[in-house]
Formats: structure tokens, C-alpha cells, sequence
């Protein structure tokens, strides 16, 4: 049994390996997350959001765009699972008086 964990715990680490070998190299500029167009010839939303990051919300930090205005939805709802987790914790951990 120990013997199976260990050659699947190998072979999971190989195919790992092989698979991260074909990656571009790290900060290349001809990877396909830098490129203006998709394989398919779309345009890429993700340098639309940069370009227009300032000019959409006026906010000069990119971060906050995405996420307060871009993604605003997403984010509550994101907020308001970890909030319900939280009061589901404090009233299942509680002390009974």
C-alpha cells in the first residue's frame, strides 16, 4: 500500500514536470497572455480593462477598478458567503448560557 502511494505521489510529480515544460518562459512578451488578440481573432478583454481602467472608474489604482467596479457583483456576493460562514461559525462555536 505505502508502495502504491509513492509511485503515484512520483508520477504525479512527472506529469507535473512535463507539463510545466511546455510553459512560455516567465515574463515573456510573445506568450498568449500579452497578445492584443485571441487565437480565434477576438480582441482580449484583459488589455481592454487596462487601457480603460481610468478613463471607465477614475480611480487611479487597477486593482480597485477590477474589483469595485468591474467585478462589483461578484465581489458582494463573495463578501456575503464569507460573512454568512463567519456568523455560522459563531453560532454553532457559541457558548450555551
Amino acid at each position: 500500500m505505502k508502495a502504491t502511494n509513492y509511485i503515484l505521489l512520483i508520477g504525479f510529480a512527472a506529469l507535473l514536470i512535463y507539463a510545466s515544460l511546455s510553459l512560455p518562459p516567465r515574463g515573456s512578451l510573445e506568450s498568449p497572455m500579452h497578445r492584443e488578440r485571441s487565437a480565434a481573432g477576438t480582441p482580449i478583454a484583459g488589455s481592454h480593462y487596462i487601457r480603460n481602467a481610468y478613463h471607465d472608474a477614475a480611480t487611479p489604482n487597477f486593482v480597485t477598478v477590477v474589483l469595485a467596479d468591474y467585478r462589483g457583483f461578484d465581489t458582494l456576493g463573495e463578501t456575503l458567503v464569507v460573512f454568512s460562514a463567519g456568523i455560522a461559525c459563531f453560532l454553532i462555536l457559541r457558548k450555551a448560557t
